[in-house]
């Protein structure tokens, strides 16, 4: 009969010993937990990881973060840092989530004195989900915008134009007929995104938002709505959703690049894209835009890949997936560049200007200058729906991420009251942050998005990332680690992984952080700077997220007993129902460590599934075996 204390937590046993014969029948398990979800198809956990990555980053910040740091030599830095930052921590989060089928917070069973990373982490991407929602709906507002015969910010002369306007055309028969001085002018594009959809000239700083924009509002609250409903089963929606949203963008990317690239002047931005500057590469300020770009465009510390890697089967091939994704996201980002510097190529030349000088990032490329690329084209409404189509699906996968790690973790914590009623909980979810973004839909709302974009996940992500990478190889170890891993897949991550986890990884993120500290600007949005009251808030956004590490170790040593090293030595143990969430899964140290479990069967379960033992029960013996023999060394 199996032992009142499960033998796993006194002394290593191989599976071998573990047939009992009080093993009945019963409910053998399944390789998905029904109660919480899985994906129901082969490729919905690559796609919705396709999805989370490849978003409005790669098209709107990596192409102009590549012309400024050296064109083509920026790809060097680039791909180094992606193997040394983002390749690792990756395929980190990937094997945590997969490996205890638990979200962003429960996942901190690793080591419950840490929860607070976990605390932190939701906190961060709720923040992130409000802003991003918002540029979703400028997206969509510009998207119906384009149902058009005439796109209405391809001329001067409407109510919110102002003498400063000159379009292009203009500007076009000035080379040929009479001289136009354009230094003191604005786009019809420019007055359009400014004066129009965001109506700023209503408000005079942040501590003015002004009146509801209700055309901004309605477009939000579409937004919202068309993510709830996307996320209303969980993985099982969204994991159908992304086939069409992780995919589509790639054909409109492909069609606005052969577009881009048979147009007169092409060649001339892509070259000022590409043209490799080396000297750059000297410059320690290249090589930490290069892990910026890897960090964020990732999405790592955010959750979203513990969350979606939680759903996967305990034996899901991650590690190649962590390779066609990290790859396949670098790519894209190459192409963005392709297809948006082909145009401003394009423009340059029938504005008669250098190439720099229409040339910008984020909202400023997607709302300013592409679109008004877009009225020198023919059929200029059709590119224009395309573009922002695109735009609309690049960005509407990565908010089903982050909804879906904050859905995770809460219901994870309370899986009992919140499981059976998710869609509600979703919509609570949903319907609190519209709330929130409401501010965001005023006169004054691009200076909130701007304090929400500049410090929301700035640092605070940072020191998050870091605290995951030095708990798991320091605090857990970096062997148990590699053994849950082996256990998982079938084999142990290499000297590479290793030594990026151990060392590599976390300097990075060390110098990252410690750059943008000694390298901290205020925030400004054009000319306007913020004032103080406002930069406090920012830091103190940033500053939160850090804290609830510490409040975290403060609740967790309370729950303990005993002295005060007593009860961190404690909390930071693994809990002990750490480890794989079905009971077949549970070989080796984690046999019969499950609440409520009453044999140690999981050898029994798969000989009976497929009449002998699995490579996977193979595994599990020579991890024990190993642990055997560690044990006896020690003990000499």
């Amino acid at each position: 009969l199996p032992c009142p204390i499960p033998c796993s937590l006194t002394q290593p046993v191989t599976p071998e010993l573990l047939v009992s014969p009080s093993s009945q029948d019963g409910d053998l398990g399944s390789e998905c937990p029904e109660d919480r979800g899985n994906w129901t198809g082969r490729l919905d956990f690559l796609l919705s990881c396709i999805g989370y990555c490849v978003g409005l980053g790669n098209v709107w910040r990596f192409p102009y973060r590549a012309y400024t740091n050296g064109g083509g030599a920026f790809l060097v830095p680039y791909f180094i840092m992606l193997a040394i930052c983002g390749i690792p921590i990756f395929f980190m989060e990937l094997s945590l989530g997969q490996f205890s089928s638990l979200g962003p917070l429960a996942v901190w069973k690793i080591s419950p004195l840490f929860k607070g990373v976990g605390m932190g982490t939701i906190l961060i991407v709720s923040l992130v989900a409000i802003y991003y929602n918002m540029i979703i709906a400028y997206v969509l507002f510009y998207l119906f915008a384009s149902l058009t015969s005439d796109l209405p910010w391809q001329h001067c002369g409407n109510w919110w134009n102002t003498d400063l306007c000159l379009d292009h055309h203009v500007i076009k028969a000035g080379n040929t007929t009479f001289p136009v001085n354009i230094t003191n002018t604005v786009s019809p594009s420019e007055e359009y995104w400014s004066r129009y959809v965001l109506h700023i000239q209503g408000s005079s700083g942040i501590g003015d938002p002004g009146r509801i924009r209700w055309n901004l509002c309605l477009c939000l609250l579409l937004s919202w709505t068309i993510v709830y409903l996307c996320i209303l089963k969980g993985v099982k929606s969204s994991g159908k959703v992304v086939y069409f949203t992780a995919t589509f963008p790639y054909l409109i990317l492909v069609m606005l690049l052969v577009r881009g690239v048979t147009l007169e002047g092409a060649w001339k931005g892509i070259r000022f894209y590409l043209t490799p500057q080396f000297d750059h590469l000297l410059s320690s300020k290249v090589w930490i835009e290069a892990a910026l770009q890897i960090f964020y465009s990732l999405g790592v510390g955010f959750g979203g890949l513990l969350t979606f890697a939680s759903y996967n089967t305990f034996h899901q091939n991650i590690y190649r997936d962590t390779f066609i994704v990290t790859l396949g996201n670098a790519i894209t980002s190459i192409l963005a560049g392709f297809a948006i510097f082909s145009v401003l190529g394009y423009m340059s030349q029938e504005l008669g200007v250098p190439v720099n000088q229409v040339a910008k990032a984020g909202p400023g490329l997607a709302f300013v200058v592409y679109p008004q690329a877009m009225t020198m084209l023919p059929l200029s409404p059709f590119w224009s729906f395309l573009f922002f189509f695109m735009l609309l699906t690049l960005g509407l996968d990565s908010q089903f991420a982050f909804m879906e790690t904050i859905v995770t973790a809460v219901t994870d914590e309370f899986p009992y009251y919140l499981r059976p009623k998710k869609a509600s909980f979703s919509a609570v979810i949903c319907i609190a942050l519209f709330l929130m973004g409401l501010i965001l839909t005023t006169e004054g709302g691009m200076y909130w998005l701007v304090l929400l974009d500049d410090y929301s996940a700035g640092f605070g992500l940072m020191v998050v990332v870091i605290t995951t990478c030095l708990v798991v190889t320091r605090v857990y170890g970096m062997k148990r680690f590699c053994r849950d891993i082996h256990m998982m897949l079938g084999f142990k991550p290499g000297p590479y992984f290793r030594a990026c986890w151990m060392v590599l990884s976390p300097a990075t993120m060390m110098a990252l952080l410690v750059y943008n500290i000694i390298k901290y600007q205020p925030s400004e949005y054009g000319s306007y700077r913020f004032p103080t009251w406002a930069e406090v808030l920012g830091i103190l956004m940033g500053v939160l997220s850090c804290l609830m590490i510490p409040v975290g170790m403060l609740v967790a040593v309370l729950r303990e007993e005993g002295t005060l090293w007593e009860r961190v030595r404690q909390a930071s143990r693994p809990a002990l129902d750490w480890g794989p969430s079905l009971e077949e899964n549970r070989t080796g140290m984690y046999v019969a460590s499950l609440a409520g479990s009453q044999s140690p069967k999981p050898l029994m379960v798969h000989m009976r599934k497929y009449g002998g033992i699995t490579s996977y029960e193979n595994t599990a013996i020579e991890v024990d075996r190993e642990m055997e023999e560690e044990e006896e060394e020690e003990s000499m």
